[in-house]
């Protein structure tokens, strides 16, 4: 893991720094723990630097000057530290030799650049390692999210239909997370609904259920809890699916006089791989989903809440860098979600997630440039430019997402192809994308930022129209206006300004 956050850096950049920094061309190396060179300007010949670097493996603070015999070339040398991880490797800077005259100075200037440099490459480390972070935590979040917004769409499309939906929902699940079985047990209705997406055949399928419903049951109810059954030699099993080698998950669904009437049971064969806390976090959701859905339809609105809720906390990670994006990421998500409906769009989750988490990449952006109070400055800008690229590097890494990550990836890209990241043009560029860029538009144009107050609608029509089949896709800005043209409500909701025409 080290060594990857390593050689995700862009080592040219750093050299080309140093070389302007000095004045000159500068011999520049980076080794990682083991002494490796992992970058080495004009082919240095460091390697037994490295080695002797290894060998100290000692954290330094602040640039040194190796003097070691064997080594032909003057050094300083400064160590990558990341908190919490330690040492990362060694940065160096090479010299035939330093002129006697100017020494002091020169190694003075050059050992100010390597501290600046190697300061830079932590703090690059430090944010590859809070991406891949959120990306572990979003992929754990958004397994919950699928099976919750899979619940919401059940129910609307089986109201009223409780067996049909429970078998709707169940299969919908066995696929989801690609379970041989997902059972729902209610012994004392002498109901069980099941469905399956087998790796191979069950041959005594009927045995199995009726276990589910009878010694499973019972010691779910008396212990309350959700129950993992991976080892073929847990002592449980003496009593629970005797003589069957099948792995269990089985989680309680309580009723609203918190008593356990019932169970919902993920079953796998032998050979696939064993429950995982993520899924018994699953199966609990789904429980908890089940005991709601059998107590009352309501659960649309409570599924909503909760699915915009755990959305929601996803985004504040971002929005609180910068108190006038806040609300961004919804408004943005709500003008997508009511232009994809107009277009009669059939599948509305995929650009669902790109809308709501199109700005997730400006996590590694700094405060400084983020919140500025004036406007940015090219190089600041440069800044804002990759956060589409990160927003695809946080998301790509979630199964689920490999289709809703291009909204978030290319809603800058434009029309006339003089977007970013990748300079698409027209049709080439996502549908979703095209979407989440008309609404984050009118979006920005309509919102306050640190250095200019909210335009009107009109003026943000106007402007959207100028650039129409230049920044933004024609067909879709004549969607958008069919719907503004009806006075939404969201006009006011929004607190967007109008101006009397």
């Amino acid at each position: 893991m080290l060594n990857h956050g390593l050689q995700g850096i862009d080592f040219a950049r750093h050299q080309r720094w140093l070389d302007r920094a000095a004045g000159r061309e500068v011999l520049f190396a980076v080794f990682d723990q083991a002494g490796t060179a992992l970058w080495g300007s004009k082919n240095t010949g460091a390697d037994a630097i490295g080695l002797i670097l290894a060998e100290k493996n000692n954290e330094v603070a602040g640039a040194q000057r190796l003097q070691e015999s064997g080594v032909d070339k003057a050094a300083l040398y400064q160590s990558l530290n990341l908190p919490g991880q330690g040492l990362l490797g060694t940065v160096v800077i090479l010299a035939e030799r330093f002129d006697p005259a100017h020494a002091p100075m020169e190694i003075d200037q050059l050992a100010e650049a390597l501290n600046d440099i190697a300061d830079s490459i932590v703090d690059e480390c430090r944010y590859q390692n809070d991406m891949d972070g959120m990306a572990e935590v979003l992929g754990e979040n958004y397994e919950e999210l699928h099976l919750v917004y899979a619940v919401d769409q059940h129910v609307k499309n089986h109201v009223g239909e409780n067996k049909d939906i429970f078998q709707s929902l169940l299969q919908s699940t066995a696929e989801h997370l690609n379970v041989d079985v997902v059972a729902y047990v209610q012994p004392g209705e002498d109901v069980c609904i099941y469905a399956t997406a087998l790796s191979k055949e069950i041959h005594n399928l009927d045995l199995v259920l009726v276990e589910m419903r009878g010694d499973l049951f019972r010691f779910i109810q008396a212990s309350r809890e959700t129950m993992v059954l991976n080892a073929a030699d847990d002592p449980r099993r003496a009593y629970i699916f005797t003589d069957m080698s099948y792995k269990v998950l089985a989680s309680p669904v309580v009723t609203s006089d918190n008593k356990v009437d019932s169970l919902i049971v993920l079953l796998n064969h032998a050979h696939k791989p064993d429950f995982s806390n993520s899924d018994r976090k699953l199966a609990d959701v789904l429980a908890n989903q089940v005991a709601s859905l059998s107590k009352t339809y309501a659960l649309i609105n409570s599924m909503k809440e909760f699915n915009d809720q755990l959305a929601s906390t996803l985004i504040e990670a971002v929005e609180a860098k910068d108190p006038y994006t806040r609300g961004h990421s919804e408004r943005v998500h709500y003008l997508s979600m009511e232009i994809g409906r107009a277009m009669a769009l059939d599948d509305l989750e995929d650009l669902h997630w790109g809308a709501l988490l199109h700005d997730v990449g400006k996590i590694g952006i700094p405060d400084a440039v983020l919140c500025k109070p004036s406007r940015l400055t090219q190089d600041e800008y440069t800044f804002i430019m990759v956060h589409p690229e990160r927003s695809y590097e946080i998301l790509r890494h979630v199964k689920h997402l490999q289709h809703a990550v291009l909204g978030a990836r290319h809603h800058q890209e434009m029309y006339d192809g003089s977007g970013y990241p990748m300079g698409l043009k027209g049709e080439r560029i996502p549908l979703h994308a095209r979407i989440i860029a008309v609404a984050d538009t009118y979006d920005s144009i309509t919102s306050s930022r640190a250095y200019r107050a909210g335009r009107s609608h009109e003026v943000a029509m106007h402007e959207i129209e100028r650039v129409s089949g230049k920044q933004l896709d024609p067909v879709i800005i004549e969607i958008f206006k069919k719907i503004v043209a009806v006075e939404p409500e969201w006009l006011q909701r929004f607190n967007i300004k109008r101006e009397k025409v």
